[in-house]
């Protein structure tokens, strides 16, 4: 039996999440994965209100759908950034507060903690999203970086993440950290750094979203393989490269969807994520969770995208076999 398709609602929060819920009903997905943004799911009213959540569960079901996942993305961005006026925009105004930066770590810390308390309330055993990165502005190493100072930065996400994931631990949750640039973790060694700066405690693992390794020309199936216990969570994004000699990999301080970017997000099936060696990793690895599709495509309808992409996953994954393909041919025992 192939994954359930979910659709990811962070790119949807314009629209109340009734409004595509019905939508996404309509186009036959198996359910939403929740952005904690918008009114699609508000972790301060499923605390504060019994009813609450009981009203999401009833969407849901109405439209004939499933949630596997709650996404937590934006707060989780500030738990280590360094903080600017740019955070004010993602941040609910409590948590932005008076913009004072380790005011707003703390207390956007302080709302992960109460995220797994709402997943448990909501029934959701699953939590994705970003941790932030107080070195990643430290990318490209000149000035000459201070190696040690990129060491404190692994250390300072273990000591702001330790206290949540003792939440998200007593809550039965994981977490899923969406492997990115601007992120702790953003490839295959920031990754492996990353997990054992947590001493790999189970309850912190990978939203895995082939689209942030198409342009950094790493290969999805193996990092799927290589980290195949931390793959908790699966986001079906793509990403095109339109690199011609002229066009940068560092995508010239443009804004998505501009010409003359290297690279853009475009929508599953459209750009040089390899699906199927994704799926067969996948597949290899026994993951049997939810496909959250993760649209996002500057140059395309998303209500035209949204049931393409769907319809691309169901044709492309697959269910591994249980028998051997040749194992009709083989003469019985005797």
């Amino acid at each position: 039996m192939a994954r359930p398709v979910t659709l990811f609602t962070g790119q949807w929060a314009d629209l109340p999440v009734e409004e595509l819920a019905a939508k996404a009903g309509t186009w036959g997905f198996d359910g939403l994965e929740l952005a904690c943004w918008g009114d699609h799911f508000e972790v301060d009213k499923a605390l504060a209100d019994s009813g609450y959540v009981d009203s999401r569960r009833d969407i849901l079901e109405r439209n004939g759908l499933q949630v596997h996942a709650i996404g937590a993305h934006l707060v989780g961005q500030c738990v280590c950034d360094a903080i600017d006026e740019r955070h004010r925009a993602i941040l609910p105004p409590e948590v932005w507060g008076n913009g004072e930066p380790e005011g707003v770590r703390q207390r956007a810390a302080e709302r992960l903690k109460d995220t797994a308390r709402a997943a448990t309330l909501f029934g959701v055993e699953q939590v994705n999203g970003f941790t932030g990165s107080s070195v990643w502005h430290l990318l490209y190493s000149f000035p000459p970086n201070d190696f040690d100072e990129i060491e404190r930065g692994y250390q300072d996400f273990a000591e702001r993440w330790g206290p949540i994931m003792d939440v998200f631990a007593a809550e039965g949750v994981r977490f899923g950290l969406e492997v990115h640039p601007t992120e702790i973790a953003y490839d295959f060694v920031t990754t492996r750094k990353t997990l054992a700066a947590i001493d790999r405690r189970p309850e912190f693992g990978l939203n895995f979203d082939p689209s942030h390794f198409a342009h950094q020309f790493l290969d999805s199936a193996a990092f799927v393989e290589e980290f195949a216990d931390r793959i908790y969570h699966v986001h079906v994004k793509d990403s095109r490269r339109t690199l011609d000699g002229r066009k940068s990999i560092l995508a010239s301080h443009l804004d998505f969807g501009e010409v003359e970017r290297g690279w853009d997000f475009v929508s599953p099936g459209h750009g040089d994520v390899d699906f199927e060696s994704l799926f067969r990793a996948l597949n290899r690895i026994g993951y049997a969770g939810p496909l959250s599709i993760e649209w996002e495509d500057s140059g395309m309808d998303r209500d035209w995208g949204a049931p393409d992409a769907l319809a691309f996953v169901r044709r492309t994954d697959f269910a591994p076999s249980a028998i051997a393909f040749d194992a009709a041919m083989q003469r019985s025992g005797r």
